[in-house]
C-alpha cells in the first residue's frame, strides 16, 4: 500500500522552491513520454544550462543552493524527471524504458526549450543520464558537470545498497530520513529539503532506466569538457576510485573532491564555493 501523500508533497515542494531566485518561472514542455516540468531562471537569451536531479525522490528543487550563481550567466533549466517525484506528468503508461528513450526525451525537451545545444549538469543518477546523453548526442552538449555521479565510473559500495534496501522495499518517510541521515554521516541536511524527500516516499514512480557503465572506448571518445565534483565523504562509492578511473579515460576532465560532504548532501547542502566553481567551469 502506497504511503505517498500528494497533499503533503506539493507544499513541501513549494517551500524548497521558495529558496530559488524570485524571478523563477515554471515551464511545461511536451515530449513523446509526457509533459516535462522545468524550473527556469536567469536571462532568457543566456546560454541554456540543463540540470538533472538525482534519483530516489530528488527533484529540480534540489538545485536551490546553486541556482542564483548559475543564473548569472546562464538560462538555468532544472528538470523534474518523467515518472519520478515532481511535477512532470507521464503520457498514460508511456515513460522512458531504455537509454535510447532517454535520448529521445532529452532531444524533445531541448527542442521544446528552443535550445539546439546546451551545457548540462547532473547529480547522482542525473549525472549518469547526462553522461549517457553526451555520449549519444555529442553535438548537443557543450560542457558537462557531474556531481558525485553514480554508475558512471565505478559501482556502488555494498554497505550503501544494504542500508538503502529497507527504504526501497517498503518506502516510508521515517525510512527515507534514516537512510539520508546515515549517508550524511552527521552533516546537517537542509530541513525543508529533507521534508520534501520524506513526502516523496511511496510516490508511484516508474522503474528508472538503468544500464551498464559507459565503456572505456566511449569515455575516451567524449570531446566535451567535463567537471567531475566528488563528495569526499560519499558512502555511495569510493571517490578516489571514481576520480582515478575518470581521469584515466576522459580526455578533457577536471576533478575536484569536495571535503566533508556526503553524496546526498549534494547539491542542496553544498558550500557556496560549489556554485562559484561550477560557474567558472561553465564560463570556460
Amino acid at each position: 500500500m502506497s504511503t505517498y501523500d500528494s497533499d503533503a508533497f506539493q507544499p513541501a515542494y513549494d517551500k524548497v522552491m521558495a529558496k530559488w531566485p524570485a524571478e523563477r518561472e515554471a515551464i511545461r514542455v511536451s515530449t513523446p513520454f509526457g509533459t516535462t516540468y522545468v524550473n527556469a531562471c536567469g536571462p532568457p537569451d543566456a546560454p541554456p544550462l540543463l540540470l538533472l536531479p538525482g534519483g530516489g525522490g530528488a527533484t529540480s528543487a534540489s538545485w536551490h543552493a546553486q541556482a542564483a550563481d548559475l543564473a548569472r550567466n546562464h538560462r538555468v533549466l532544472a528538470v523534474d524527471l518523467i515518472g519520478a517525484p515532481g511535477r512532470s506528468e507521464r503520457a498514460g503508461d508511456r515513460h522512458p524504458r531504455t537509454v535510447a528513450d532517454l535520448s529521445v526525451w532529452l532531444d524533445a525537451l531541448l527542442d521544446g526549450l528552443g535550445a539546439e545545444t546546451a551545457d548540462m549538469g547532473g547529480h547522482s543518477y542525473g549525472g549518469w543520464i547526462a553522461l549517457r546523453y553526451a555520449l549519444l548526442a555529442p553535438a548537443r552538449v557543450r560542457r558537462l558537470f557531474l556531481l558525485d555521479p553514480t554508475q558512471c565510473f565505478a559501482g556502488y559500495k555494498a554497505a550503501y545498497l544494504l542500508h538503502a534496501l529497507p527504504m526501497l522495499l517498503r518506502p516510508a518517510p521515517h525510512r527515507v530520513r534514516a537512510f539520508l541521515e546515515w549517508e550524511a554521516g552527521g552533516v546537517a541536511l537542509d530541513p525543508d529539503w529533507l521534508r520534501l524527500q520524506e513526502t516523496a516516499a511511496g510516490f508511484p514512480s516508474v522503474k528508472p532506466v538503468t544500464g551498464p557503465r559507459p565503456t572505456p572506448e566511449a569515455l575516451r571518445g567524449l570531446e566535451a569538457p567535463v567537471l567531475l565534483c566528488l563528495a569526499g565523504n560519499s558512502r555511495t562509492h569510493d571517490a578516489r576510485a571514481v576520480a582515478a578511473r575518470a581521469g584515466g579515460l576522459l580526455p578533457r576532465v577536471e576533478t575536484d573532491v569536495l571535503p566533508g560532504i556526503s553524496h546526498h548532501a549534494l547539491p542542496q547542502a553544498a558550500p557556496a564555493e560549489l556554485g562559484r566553481r561550477l560557474t567558472d567551469f561553465l564560463g570556460g
